[in-house]
């Protein structure tokens, strides 16, 4: 898809770590990227938060040692250019066009090509095209319709290993809570319809990979699997 059919209105919205997030705005209904800047939150709620998850992560992706990664849902790109900066090959695909522009964006003002992020929703990814040493997929189940059809996709892509994160419920709507967000919602996030325990994520995950090593960074569960 050329770039000319990606050009959209986005809200004004700067991460302080330079990262443009998309602040919430929806995409056929559905929210897309983050709905506030997690990544540069000065609320120390937060902080410990990504603190804890970006240990994990880099963790795992450490004990798979990839060449290549390919974070299927990659949102607004942070990951994917902060391995690119590690010197990995990484690129992203999201199902969101406006998100993808969001991406792109980011990806230029960081000085990475921005073709490394594509559109493509996680239903529509194929063995070959979207392969990679290591697929990463945090934060994305959580917000399917049909989470068992996202993972079988997933499982026909990998080729070696994988990154599976989720929220841990009913954790997250719990800190939610306390840091004073989503009240109405009883602490829910706008855009999460699944909610898994920390038992029942890995008993899902478990019919699809071979789990090599569970993470729990809070309020997170992040698997490094394997294929069958």
């Amino acid at each position: 898809m050329s770039e000319s059919k990606l050009k959209v209105s986005l809200p004004p919205h700067q991460s302080r770590n330079n990262m443009k997030i998309s602040g919430g705005i929806k995409e056929n209904g559905i929210i897309i990227g983050n709905t506030y800047d997690k990544y540069g939150s000065q609320n120390p709620i937060v902080q410990w938060m990504m603190t804890n998850f970006k240990s994990a992560l880099s963790e795992l992706v450490s004990m798979a040692s990839p060449n290549t990664i390919h974070e299927i849902g990659c949102g607004e790109g942070h990951w994917v250019l902060n391995w690119n900066k590690q010197g990995f090959l990484a690129r992203g695909s999201d199902f969101s066009e406006k998100i993808i522009e969001i991406a792109r964006k980011n990806a230029s003002t960081h000085g990475v090509p921005p073709s490394i992020f594509t559109p493509r929703s996680i239903y529509d990814i194929k063995p070959h095209r979207d392969s990679a040493d290591l697929l990463v997929c945090c934060e994305v189940l959580e917000h399917l319709e049909k989470p068992e059809a996202g993972l079988y996709a997933l499982q026909c892509v990998t080729t070696k290993h994988i990154i599976i994160s989720v929220p841990r419920e009913p954790i997250w709507c719990f800190l939610n809570l306390i840091r004073g967000k989503y009240l109405h919602q009883w602490g829910n996030t706008p855009g999460h319809i699944q909610h898994w325990s920390h038992k029942q994520f890995i008993q899902l995950v478990s019919n699809y990979f071979h789990i090599v090593k569970i993470k729990a960074p809070l309020p997170w569960i992040m698997l490094l699997c394997r294929m069958k």
